[in-house]
């Protein structure tokens, strides 16, 4: 039988996009090659897509590869990508690559891709919305206030004040649509809320404040449509007041310990916990749900992503190996669950 082509994408505009190089990398290297042809697509700061070959593949940054587009590598006319890829590999992540943008494209494309659809891509990635959502459904969150930048140029001490009211100390200021610890800080006093503001500012026009909340990190990849399977969760334990971006994709950084040191039935919960928000956000195909477990029992969300990093320190790999499933069989069983929702589909996914 002829072999898919699967166009990776990878790269990209927002400030993740070396994360995004590090999980297209290995989609590329780990799908197998007698089911699929692969066809990497590196999208540019201009978000222009260049179809690159292997030796510009495995350069280190995005840096290097956009050094060398021009001479070694062809470019990619959106309109085009039909005439040359049957399905998309999503690995982008961040601005303009999980939320809903390129899904946008790659729908009026008609070409197939993996992950949530546009809705869901989107609200996942505003992640005030995403707890407004959670809320609603009877999901767990943490104590918040959205301040706009405009709100806080106008006025800052009604701000701080909100601030003190709905949040209190210590908190965490992050950009609102930012992923991969960008743009966060850890606030324990009033006098640190200023530049704690200015740099989630300066990453998006929305800034979200958060109570710091104590207790155990998880991540818990969810796979599936209509039957989910959740995987099992992974404690992420870092010696900083947050788990950076160092800590997140940078080997011997932080912990990563699966499954996470709690009971079976606090496991179980937070299994549960997740489904129920991956159903409520309407996310397909795959996703990661991370969260706290405070006082030993609550399970609380607090971040829905609609990507996971796939970097070869990634956790989604520790969890997969866990029901059995090697990188090639994962990345094979996520564009199986792919086609499965958009040939059920009815408009956009």
């Amino acid at each position: 039988m002829p072999v898919m082509r699967v166009g990776v994408v990878l790269g990209g505009i927002s400030a993740e996009r070396e994360a995004s190089l590090a999980s297209g990398r290995q989609v590329c290297v780990h799908l197998n090659p007698q089911k699929y042809s692969v066809v990497p697509l590196f999208m540019d700061l201009d978000g222009r897509l260049w179809h690159i070959p292997q030796k510009l593949l495995i350069q280190n940054t995005t840096a290097d590869i956009l050094a060398r587009l021009e001479r070694e590598a062809t470019r990619v006319y959106y309109e085009d990508l039909p005439s040359l890829i049957d399905f998309a590999f999503i690995a982008l992540h961040g601005k303009y690559g999980d939320d809903g943008c390129v899904q946008g494209l790659l729908e009026l494309l008609r070409i197939s891709y993996t992950g949530s659809g546009v809705l869901a891509s989107a609200v996942c990635m505003d992640k005030h919305m995403a707890h407004r959502v959670l809320k609603h459904a009877g999901v767990e969150v943490a104590r918040e206030l959205l301040v706009e930048d405009l709100d806080w140029a106008e006025d800052r001490e009604g701000v701080r004040a909100r601030m003190m009211e709905t949040v209190g100390l210590p908190c965490v200021i992050k950009p609102d649509r930012e992923g991969s610890s960008i743009g966060v800080s850890v606030v324990n006093d009033k006098s640190e809320i200023d530049d704690a503001l200015t740099e989630a500012f300066s990453w998006d026009n929305l800034a979200l404040v958060e109570e710091r909340l104590e207790g155990l990190e998880f991540s818990c990849i969810v796979l599936g449509n209509d039957e989910l399977q959740p995987m099992v969760p992974t404690e992420t334990a870092t010696t900083n007041p947050y788990l950076t971006y160092e800590d997140k994709y940078m080997p011997g950084q932080s912990q990563k310990i699966t499954p996470a040191r709690v009971s079976k039935e606090v496991l179980e919960k937070i299994q549960q916990e997740v489904l129920k928000a991956y159903r409520a956000l309407g996310m397909t195909n795959y996703g990661r749900i991370d969260g706290f477990v405070v006082d030993g029992a609550r399970i609380l969300i607090t971040d829905p992503n609609t990507s996971s990093g796939m970097n070869p320190s990634s956790f989604l790999f520790h969890q997969a190996a866990d029901i059995g499933l090697n990188p090639m069989m994962l990345f094979d069983r996520m564009i199986e669950l792919a086609r499965e929702a958009h040939a059920a589909k009815r408009g956009p996914l």
